[in-house]
C-alpha cells in the first residue's frame, strides 16, 4: 500500500515537472517567423522607423532635387522719350514752320514798288546746325499804271546754317528759285530768276515757339536786267 502511494506521488511530481518544463519552452509570439520575445528588438518597430526615415529622406531629396524656378526675365526698358530741350540742341525738334509779315522793296528801270505780303518758310534740320529750307514769298503794292496793282510771288529752296544751343539762335541762309511779277509791261516777261541770301535771329520763348527777325538781299533778272532788292521779315516759328 505504501509502495503504491509512493508510486502515485512520484508520478504526480514527474507530471508537474513536465508541465513546468513545457511552460518554460513555449515559443514566443512571432511575426512572419521572427521572434518577438522580450529579449529581442521588434523588427516591426525598426522597419517603421527606418521606413519613416527613408520617406522623410526621400521627400527632402525630392524637394531638393526639384529645379529652382528660373527668375522671370526682366522687362525690357521702355524706349526713352525723345528729349526736347527748351532752347534747342541736337535733340531739338527737326522741323520748323516760319510765318511772318514781309516788306519787299523792288527797284528797276520799269517798276519800283514797296510790297507788303506774307513770307512762309519750311525748314528741316539734318543735325543741330544744318538744314534744308524752302521759302514762299508774296507781296502787294499800291496802284501804278492806271489802276494796275503790283503783285509779286516767289518760291525758292536752299540751305540754312545756324546755332540751336541757346535762347538766341542766329542763322544764315542762301536760296535760289523763281519769281513772278505783275503787271505785264512791254519790256519783257513777268517771270525771272530769283536768288536770295541773308541772315536772321530766332528768340526761343518756348520749346515749340520762337520769334523771328530776318533781313535778305534779293537778286532778280527782270527786263533783261538785274535788280538788287531787299526784304525784311518779322514773324513766328513753330517747332515740331
Amino acid at each position: 500500500m505504501k509502495k503504491a502511494l509512493v508510486g502515485v506521488m512520484l508520478l504526480l511530481a514527474a507530471g508537474c515537472g513536465v508541465c513546468a518544463q513545457e511552460e518554460g519552452t513555449v515559443p514566443a509570439l512571432t511575426n512572419g517567423g521572427t521572434n518577438l520575445s522580450e529579449g529581442s528588438t521588434s523588427p516591426v518597430t525598426m522597419d517603421a522607423a527606418s521606413g519613416a526615415g527613408s520617406m522623410a529622406a526621400n521627400a527632402v531629396g525630392e524637394a531638393s532635387a526639384e529645379p529652382t524656378p528660373a527668375p522671370l526675365p526682366a522687362m525690357p526698358a521702355a524706349a526713352p522719350t525723345p528729349k526736347y530741350v527748351l532752347f534747342g540742341d541736337r535733340d531739338d525738334y527737326r522741323w520748323q514752320l516760319g510765318v511772318g509779315l514781309e516788306f519787299f522793296r523792288f527797284q528797276s528801270n520799269v517798276i519800283s514798288a514797296s510790297l507788303v505780303g506774307l513770307n512762309t518758310t519750311v525748314t528741316y534740320f539734318t543735325n543741330s546746325w544744318f538744314a534744308v529750307e524752302g521759302d514762299v514769298l508774296t507781296g502787294f503794292a499800291s496802284e501804278i499804271y492806271d489802276h494796275d496793282h503790283v503783285k509779286m510771288f516767289g518760291a525758292a529752296g536752299g540751305i540754312r546754317i545756324g546755332g540751336r544751343r541757346a535762347r538766341w539762335e542766329p542763322w544764315g541762309h542762301a536760296l535760289v528759285g523763281w519769281n513772278h511779277l505783275q503787271p505785264q509791261t512791254a519790256y519783257g516777261s513777268r517771270h525771272a530768276l530769283m536768288a536770295l541770301a541773308g541772315a536772321g535771329v530766332d528768340y526761343r520763348v518756348h520749346a515749340r515757339l520762337s520769334l523771328r527777325l530776318e533781313g535778305d538781299w534779293v537778286y532778280t533778272t527782270y527786263y533783261s536786267q538785274t535788280q538788287n532788292n531787299y526784304q525784311g521779315v518779322a514773324g513766328v516759328v513753330f517747332h515740331f
